[in-house]
């Protein structure tokens, strides 16, 4: 954790993987990012696996560092508030639909007088408005009929998909530098940004940057499937006499070298390019192109000796390798990640399992990393968010600051009430949560209406039970939107006892789900 971004505050609102990637990263040099969710919890809050407790571990990893804001974003009062929030801090990152109530332009019309312009950057599906997520854009860009074994069938073969979602993290690295990007040319012209990323688009633009494009129609074809072997250069998995499967690589002219010195096969290469005539150290096209009868040479020396003696050879000569690991022998690897500086350890985690946790990517040799900081929360930071970012224009809004008892506008002082509490053997117990009732979920996500849940309330009001008469005013109507007392910490924050956590009912209940 570095603090290069320190002062840059910055509103999210998003579910999933991309966008809270984008989040992630920007939080991690120092950003403070705000994370707003329903109240509930957004689509990704139970996303698998759960712990025993019932937490998210690919939620707390992603949103990590982070600040959580829980409002009721079924109610129209809620969206304001969100709206409101983007508004005053004029920096956002979401994947809500272009034409949800979090248009950019729908924000832009609430700023402040003199507030900088907004900036703001919108993950979509594909650029035309269809629905899309990783695994489809990945099945459209070509990528998993080109793998699998070599000697399969091009035409019957079935695709082999990647399980990484690459293209939506590699989607959320690019929407954190976009941001960047505009925010630098909003400070040296005052001028606000809309960015729409769309999803399909970072994996066809990724496609066409690498090459693979240009080649494809140039070949008027496809590529053959190569099986583990490297496209246009040498590498592919290999293993010992004692079943240590490994990759190798050798991309230049002391790569190369280093890997036949490794082997002990200088003269077997020697015989085989006189018998040939090439020099194999000319480059990649020769060791390509007769890539079956070097992989040949490689495997038969490697069946003669044990991986410990072959690694120690492969490592003494500087060669590129790397021995396969299943990913749970890779999180309990220490070169990986114990003792690799770029992680820490995790604490307070809601989930209540400890675990190693990420710092930056990026390293500052002269400065010391802070330790990871642990993801909120749901609704850990509503009221210090919306008392902060709302209390401003109080004046001429009708919002206000909700009041927890024994609070007031002013108080700067430790939320104490919004603190873990300690839990024998550092368990959390997870948050009791309000019934779902019927619930339906879209089968495709992307762009699709939200959860809905059992509307048994009808007639009255979002989140609030029918038939109360009790007066209630601006800040009581925040505090509902805020959760209705309830601290996803595992304690029952003090509220006013006419309002009640069920689920919502009512007109102005519907809700634009995620369009990435």
């Amino acid at each position: 954790m570095y603090q290069l971004l320190d002062g840059l505050s910055i509103i999210e609102a998003s579910s999933f993987v991309a966008s809270p990637t984008a989040g992630l990263y920007c939080a991690q040099l120092g950003a403070e990012v705000i994370r707003v969710d329903h109240k509930e919890g957004g689509l990704d809050y139970d996303r698998y696996m759960l712990t025993e407790q019932g937490r998210s571990l690919s939620w707390e990893n992603l949103n990590r560092a982070k600040k959580s804001v829980a409002l009721d974003l079924r109610s129209g009062e809620g969206r304001e508030l969100l709206v409101a929030l983007s508004a005053n801090t004029g920096n956002l990152i979401t994947n809500l639909p272009e034409k949800s109530f979090l248009g950019h332009d729908a924000i832009a019309a609430q700023q402040p007088e003199g507030a900088p312009e907004l900036v703001s950057v919108r993950i979509m599906g594909w650029h035309d408005g269809r629905q899309a997520m990783d695994f489809t854009v990945n099945a459209a860009s070509g990528y998993p009929l080109m793998c699998g074994p070599e000697d399969w069938d091009m035409t019957t073969a079935p695709p082999v998909n990647q399980v990484l979602p690459a293209w939506d993290f590699i989607t959320g690295a690019y929407c954190a530098f976009a941001l960047l990007a505009a925010l630098r040319q909003r400070d040296a012209t005052g001028q606000g940004s809309e960015l729409r990323v769309p999803l399909g688009d970072v994996a066809i633009g990724t496609m066409a940057n690498s090459g693979a494009m240009a080649e494809m129609l140039y070949r008027g074809g496809d590529r053959e499937r190569l099986g583990n072997a490297i496209w246009g250069a040498f590498g592919r998995d290999f293993r010992s006499r004692d079943g240590v499967r490994f990759m190798v690589a050798a991309l230049t002219a002391k790569q190369w070298d280093g890997l036949v010195a490794a082997f002990g096969i200088a003269d077997a290469i020697a015989a085989l390019e006189a018998e040939l005539a090439v020099r194999f150290a000319d480059g990649d096209r020769p060791r390509f192109e007769h890539r079956h009868r070097l992989f040949a040479l490689f495997q038969e020396r490697a069946d003669r000796m044990d991986w410990h003696e072959l690694s120690a050879s492969l490592a003494a000569h500087g060669t590129t390798f790397e021995r396969y690991r299943t990913m749970h022998e890779a999180a309990n690897d220490a070169a990986l990640v114990a003792d690799n500086p770029l992680f820490g350890a995790s604490p307070a985690n809601p989930s209540g399992f400890e675990y190693p946790a990420t710092r930056s990517f990026a390293n500052i040799p002269s400065r010391e990393a802070a330790a990871p900081a642990p993801a909120p929360y749901l609704g850990q930071h509503t009221e210090e968010v919306l008392a902060e970012r709302l209390d401003r224009q109080a004046r001429r809004s009708r919002y206000r600051p909700p009041i927890r008892q024994g609070l007031s506008h002013d108080d700067t002082s430790p939320r104490s009430h919004l603190q873990a509490p300690a839990y024998a053997g550092g368990q959390v117990p997870r948050q009791p949560r309000p019934a779902r009732g019927g619930r339906a979920r879209s089968s495709d996500h992307q762009g699709a209406g939200r959860t809905q849940r059992d509307r048994s309330a009808a007639g009255g009001r979002c989140g609030v039970q029918p038939g109360l008469r009790q007066r209630r005013g601006p800040r009581d109507r925040a505090l509902e939107l805020a959760g209705g007392g309830l601290s996803d910490r595992g304690a029952r924050l003090p509220a006013r006892p006419a309002l009640r956590l069920g689920p919502a009912g009512g007109r102005d209940c519907g809700d634009d789900g995620p369009d990435r």
